[in-house]
Protein backbone atom coordinates (compact mmCIF):
# COMPACT_ATOMS: atom_id res chain seq x y z
CA UNK A 1 0.00 0.00 0.00
CA UNK A 2 2.93 2.54 0.68
CA UNK A 3 3.77 2.55 -2.97
CA UNK A 4 -0.04 2.97 -3.85
CA UNK A 5 -0.58 6.42 -5.37
CA UNK A 6 -3.85 5.94 -6.75
CA UNK A 7 -7.15 3.99 -6.50
CA UNK A 8 -5.97 1.89 -9.49
CA UNK A 9 -3.16 0.32 -8.07
CA UNK A 10 -5.41 -1.99 -6.23
CA UNK A 11 -7.39 -5.34 -6.83
CA UNK A 12 -9.89 -5.97 -4.26
CA UNK A 13 -11.37 -9.65 -4.82
CA UNK A 14 -14.47 -10.24 -6.39
CA UNK A 15 -17.55 -12.17 -5.73
CA UNK A 16 -15.95 -15.16 -6.65
CA UNK A 17 -12.83 -14.71 -4.76
CA UNK A 18 -10.75 -13.30 -7.88
CA UNK A 19 -9.15 -10.21 -7.86
CA UNK A 20 -10.69 -7.36 -9.46
CA UNK A 21 -8.08 -4.94 -11.00
CA UNK A 22 -9.40 -1.28 -9.75
CA UNK A 23 -7.45 -0.17 -13.04
CA UNK A 24 -9.96 -1.62 -15.17
CA UNK A 25 -11.95 1.70 -13.92
CA UNK A 26 -9.34 4.38 -15.01
CA UNK A 27 -10.89 7.40 -15.73
CA UNK A 28 -14.33 6.71 -14.45
CA UNK A 29 -15.74 8.34 -11.05
CA UNK A 30 -16.61 5.61 -8.63
CA UNK A 31 -18.56 5.75 -6.06
CA UNK A 32 -17.74 3.31 -3.27
CA UNK A 33 -19.63 2.00 -0.55
CA UNK A 34 -19.38 -0.45 2.61
CA UNK A 35 -22.37 -2.59 2.62
CA UNK A 36 -24.75 -4.78 4.44
CA UNK A 37 -27.09 -7.02 4.55
CA UNK A 38 -28.70 -6.74 7.97
CA UNK A 39 -28.39 -2.83 8.75
CA UNK A 40 -30.49 0.11 9.32
CA UNK A 41 -28.77 1.62 6.49
CA UNK A 42 -29.62 -1.56 3.96
CA UNK A 43 -32.66 0.25 2.26
CA UNK A 44 -30.28 2.74 1.11
CA UNK A 45 -29.57 0.18 -1.64
CA UNK A 46 -32.35 1.34 -3.09
CA UNK A 47 -31.32 4.89 -3.23
CA UNK A 48 -27.99 3.85 -5.05
CA UNK A 49 -29.38 2.13 -7.39
CA UNK A 50 -31.45 4.64 -8.38
CA UNK A 51 -28.81 7.02 -8.30
CA UNK A 52 -26.83 4.36 -10.36
CA UNK A 53 -29.03 4.26 -12.84
CA UNK A 54 -29.60 8.03 -13.14
CA UNK A 55 -25.95 8.48 -13.85
CA UNK A 56 -25.17 6.05 -16.30
CA UNK A 57 -28.25 6.75 -18.05
CA UNK A 58 -26.04 10.16 -19.19
CA UNK A 59 -22.83 9.24 -18.64
CA UNK A 60 -22.86 5.45 -19.62
CA UNK A 61 -19.47 4.85 -19.76
CA UNK A 62 -18.10 7.47 -17.09
CA UNK A 63 -19.68 6.06 -14.19
CA UNK A 64 -19.90 2.85 -11.50
CA UNK A 65 -20.72 2.15 -8.16
CA UNK A 66 -18.74 -0.65 -5.95
CA UNK A 67 -20.55 -2.44 -2.86
CA UNK A 68 -18.39 -4.08 -0.62
CA UNK A 69 -19.84 -6.00 1.73
CA UNK A 70 -18.71 -5.70 5.47
CA UNK A 71 -19.27 -7.92 8.27
CA UNK A 72 -17.62 -6.10 10.91
CA UNK A 73 -20.22 -3.99 12.28
CA UNK A 74 -22.26 -6.40 14.25
CA UNK A 75 -22.37 -9.19 12.42
CA UNK A 76 -24.71 -7.52 9.91
CA UNK A 77 -23.34 -9.04 6.72
CA UNK A 78 -22.92 -12.65 8.01
CA UNK A 79 -23.97 -14.08 4.90
CA UNK A 80 -21.75 -16.12 2.06
CA UNK A 81 -21.02 -14.09 -1.09
CA UNK A 82 -23.32 -16.01 -3.04
CA UNK A 83 -25.91 -14.88 -0.14
CA UNK A 84 -25.12 -11.60 -0.69
CA UNK A 85 -25.27 -11.27 -3.94
CA UNK A 86 -28.66 -12.87 -4.22
CA UNK A 87 -30.09 -10.63 -1.73
CA UNK A 88 -28.93 -7.30 -3.27
CA UNK A 89 -30.40 -8.36 -6.77
CA UNK A 90 -33.73 -10.08 -5.31
CA UNK A 91 -34.59 -7.42 -2.75
CA UNK A 92 -33.00 -4.00 -3.93
CA UNK A 93 -32.39 -5.22 -7.99
CA UNK A 94 -28.89 -4.26 -7.20
CA UNK A 95 -27.28 -4.14 -11.00
CA UNK A 96 -23.71 -2.64 -9.95
CA UNK A 97 -21.00 -4.93 -8.90
CA UNK A 98 -20.88 -5.40 -5.71
CA UNK A 99 -17.59 -7.55 -5.01
CA UNK A 100 -16.66 -10.30 -2.40
CA UNK A 101 -17.06 -9.35 1.25
CA UNK A 102 -14.51 -8.02 3.20
CA UNK A 103 -12.92 -5.94 6.46
CA UNK A 104 -12.82 -1.91 6.28
CA UNK A 105 -10.52 -1.96 9.45
CA UNK A 106 -8.23 -3.79 11.33
CA UNK A 107 -5.24 -6.00 10.65
CA UNK A 108 -7.01 -7.56 7.65
CA UNK A 109 -8.89 -4.68 6.05
CA UNK A 110 -8.49 -4.14 1.99
CA UNK A 111 -5.56 -1.96 1.47
CA UNK A 112 -7.75 0.33 -0.87
CA UNK A 113 -9.72 0.98 2.26
CA UNK A 114 -6.57 2.12 4.11
CA UNK A 115 -5.24 3.87 1.43
CA UNK A 116 -8.64 5.70 1.03
CA UNK A 117 -8.82 6.31 4.92
CA UNK A 118 -5.84 7.62 4.58
CA UNK A 119 -6.45 10.17 1.85
CA UNK A 120 -9.23 11.58 3.79
CA UNK A 121 -9.89 10.42 7.47
CA UNK A 122 -13.12 10.84 8.97
CA UNK A 123 -13.77 12.64 11.93
CA UNK A 124 -11.09 14.18 14.31
CA UNK A 125 -8.76 12.46 11.80
CA UNK A 126 -9.83 9.04 12.48
CA UNK A 127 -8.43 6.39 9.74
CA UNK A 128 -11.15 3.58 10.28
CA UNK A 129 -14.80 3.36 8.95
CA UNK A 130 -17.82 4.29 11.66
CA UNK A 131 -20.24 1.94 10.27
CA UNK A 132 -22.29 0.18 7.42
CA UNK A 133 -22.87 2.40 4.10
CA UNK A 134 -20.17 5.14 4.25
CA UNK A 135 -19.18 6.59 1.17
CA UNK A 136 -16.06 7.35 -0.89
CA UNK A 137 -15.82 9.39 -4.57
CA UNK A 138 -13.02 8.55 -6.37
CA UNK A 139 -12.36 10.88 -9.38
CA UNK A 140 -11.48 10.08 -12.44
CA UNK A 141 -7.61 10.35 -11.61
CA UNK A 142 -7.99 7.86 -9.30
CA UNK A 143 -8.07 10.26 -6.25
CA UNK A 144 -10.30 10.40 -3.25
CA UNK A 145 -12.73 13.36 -3.61
CA UNK A 146 -14.58 13.02 -1.08
CA UNK A 147 -16.33 10.19 2.27
CA UNK A 148 -19.47 10.65 3.51
CA UNK A 149 -20.90 9.26 6.83
CA UNK A 150 -23.55 6.34 6.71
CA UNK A 151 -26.13 8.84 7.32
CA UNK A 152 -25.74 10.38 3.96
CA UNK A 153 -28.61 9.65 1.65
CA UNK A 154 -27.30 8.27 -1.57
CA UNK A 155 -29.51 10.86 -3.81
CA UNK A 156 -27.47 13.08 -2.09
CA UNK A 157 -24.37 12.58 -3.67
CA UNK A 158 -25.88 13.13 -7.24
CA UNK A 159 -24.44 16.66 -7.13
CA UNK A 160 -20.25 15.72 -5.99
CA UNK A 161 -20.77 13.03 -8.42
CA UNK A 162 -21.72 15.37 -11.19
CA UNK A 163 -18.98 17.50 -10.64
CA UNK A 164 -16.11 14.87 -10.42
CA UNK A 165 -17.74 13.96 -13.95
CA UNK A 166 -17.01 17.76 -15.15
CA UNK A 167 -12.74 17.07 -14.30
CA UNK A 168 -10.66 16.26 -16.91
CA UNK A 169 -8.03 14.29 -16.71
CA UNK A 170 -4.50 14.58 -17.96
CA UNK A 171 -5.25 12.70 -20.89
CA UNK A 172 -8.56 14.28 -21.79
CA UNK A 173 -6.87 17.73 -22.37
Amino acid sequence: MASATSFYDFKPLDKKGQPYPLSSLKNKVVLIVNTASKCGFTPQFEGLEKLYKKVKAEHPDDFVILGFPCNQFMQQDPGDNDTIQSFCLTNYGVSFPVLGKTDVNGDKAEPVYEWMKAQIPGLFGFKRIKWNFEKFLVGKDGQVKGRWASTMKPESLEGPILEALKERTKSEL
